[in-house]
Parts: structure tokens; sequence; C-alpha cells
């Protein structure tokens, strides 16, 4: 009978414990890449050429047996700025080679501002003909229309809905629109506005807008007026205004000019030509 074998007991899995984390080992600087100084200056003014380089600013340890030499630029256009080259040699090898060559800004450099993208540079008036502005699917100004036409419903109910169109203007676009055009040149606070004689909403050629904006906004459709076919709000208002001056009629204009004190009889032209006859002793 063989003997049976007894079982070893199953060893306690390891516990992982969260120590604090490594920290990262500062390079030495190897010092056959930082006496290469002369190597790092001549590929700097190779690529400087022709201004070439000023002073050497010092050196920084990258990695191992791998160093940035830096370099004053001379260049008038790039004040501030530095010459950054990067030498490094192999493993037991003596022989340093020459990375990189780049110039890099310091900390008084002249930088051009943060880019911004063209579609956040643009401003009203930028659009001239030709041009296309795509809108993004995802403008806030904007929201999903009713594409689903029928010849049943009423064309100006359409109009109204959106029917048709596959986007029309959101709360937010219609706020936006609104805001900048009540604080705008069309709105109250206008010069223009201040002077007027009556506000645009008591105007005949005040049309106003559909849906919402029709409570504040219309459109001017007098042609003599500064905002012809512009939207003006509805407290706006100009000197054009239909009711702001009241003529007078056509007997009003020279209105005969009484004397009180005395008055004097002017004969017909007939009886003149008479009396000028008997005063010439013509009978």
């Amino acid at each position: 009978m063989s003997p049976q074998r007894q079982s070893s007991p199953a060893r306690p899995a390891a516990r992982t414990t969260s120590g604090p984390a490594r920290r990262t080992r500062t390079p030495a600087v190897d010092t056959a890449c930082a006496e290469a100084v002369d190597l790092a200056r001549e590929a700097a003014e190779e690529t400087a050429r022709p201004l070439g380089v000023g002073e050497h600013l010092g050196l920084r340890a990258d990695a191992d047996r791998v160093v940035t030499h830096y370099f004053e630029s001379l260049d008038p256009g790039y004040r501030g700025w530095r010459w950054a080259v990067t030498v490094t040699r192999a493993s037991r090898a003596k022989n340093v080679t020459v990375s990189e060559c780049v110039l890099l800004p310091g900390d008084e450099a002249l930088l051009a501002p943060q880019w911004v993208p063209w579609l956040e540079r643009l401003r009203p008036g930028d659009l001239g003909p030709g041009d296309l502005l795509p809108t993004a699917p995802d403008d806030v100004r904007l929201a999903p229309g009713f594409t689903q036409v029928d010849d049943s419903t009423d064309r100006e109910a359409q109009w109204e809905l959106g029917l048709g169109r596959v986007r029309v203007l959101s709360r937010e676009g219609r706020d936006e629109a609104a805001t900048r055009w009540y604080e705008g040149v069309a709105g109250p606070r206008a010069p223009i506005a201040a002077s007027a004689p009556a506000q645009c909403s008591t105007c005949g050629f005040f049309v106003g807008l559909a849906g919402e904006l029709r409570q504040v906004f219309g459109v001017c459709a007098n042609e003599y007026a500064p905002d012809d076919g512009r939207v003006v709000s509805a407290d706006h208002g100009c000197g054009a205004h239909s009711e702001g001056v009241n003529l007078p009629a056509a007997s009003e204009h020279n209105p005969p000019v009484i004397d009180e004190l005395g008055y004097e009889i002017v004969p017909p032209a007939e009886d003149t030509a008479s009396l000028d006859d008997e005063a010439l002793g013509h009978s």
C-alpha cells in the first residue's frame, strides 16, 4: 500500500500594499557631453547662418548621456530666444554626436498670441461676396426644425413653425440675437433714439417680426429713415417717424397779417388804371 502524500498547506496570497510613488531619478550630467560645447556651437552656427549665435547660456541633462546646450540667439527678430543643441553618446562610447538643434523661446521671448480657430476669429462684417460660412452641426443657436411639410397645412403656420427647414433658431440663439439687437445701434439707447419724437412702436412704417420676437422687434420700412430695411426695437426711434411732425394745411402755410392799428383801402386793378389816367390829366 503506497503511502499517501500529505498536501502542503496553500500559501497565502501576496498582499499588495500601496507604497509611496517612486521618485524619478534625476539624470547625472555626462562629462563628455557637457564638454562638447564647441560641437554644439558649431551645429547651432550652421543652422543660424548668417547671423550666428551668441554666448553659451548653460546646459541641462535630459537623460543618461544626453545633454542640451543653450546659446544666445543673435537674430533681431527672435530677441529673448535661444538655440538648444542636444548632444549624446552611445553607451561605452567616447564619440559625442549632435541629436537635434532647435530655436526655443526664453523667459523674455516675444511670443505670438495664442492661436484661435478661424470660426472664433470671425466678426460681424467679415463675410464677403463669395465667402461660405459653414454652421457647426452642434451650434447651440439652432434647433431641429420640422422637415415634414403637408400641403393641407396653412402655409403661414408652416413658416412660423419652420416646417420644411432642417434647423430653426433655438431659444438660446433667439435670446443672443435679441440681446445683440437691443443693445446695438437699433436699440433704445442709440443717440438717434434719444432725440426721436416718438418710438417705433407707434410708427406706421414699423413692420413687426414673427414669433416671440414680434413683441420687441420689427423692421423699418421707411426709405428715408436711416434704419430702412433693418431690425429695430419697438422702443427705438428716429426723426422719420410717420406721426412725428404734423404738417399744417395748405391754407395755413402763409397766414394773413392783420394790422390792428389801422388800414387803407386798395382799389382793384381796373380802378387803379383809371386813377392813373386822371392823375396824368387824361379824361
